[in-house]
């Protein structure tokens, strides 16, 4: 899969959406970590690995869109996702 695209919306397997803010570096390991907002409303941002965002999953029953990979990125979505 490619890069984290900074300012788009993602879709996470279990159906959130998520806006990613920027992509970072971990000070001591150097690997790169992505920060995210769900679109929700909330304020929180949440952090988690370049390489964890966009790895493949395994089948799950909790794969509610049916993705190949963890979040996915969006192409076509709904405004009234982005009032939040």
């Amino acid at each position: 899969m490619e890069e984290v695209q900074v300012g788009r919306i993602y879709r996470h397997f279990k159906g959130h959406y998520y806006y990613v803010i920027c992509v970072g570096f971990d000070s001591e390991t150097r690997e790169k970590i992505v920060a995210y907002k769900h679109l929700d409303g909330s304020e929180m941002i949440c952090m988690r690995s370049e390489k964890m965002f966009l790895e493949e999953i395994p089948e799950r029953p909790d794969n509610v869109t049916g993705q190949k990979f963890r979040f996915e990125l969006v192409e076509n979505i709904d405004k009234e996702l982005l009032k939040s």
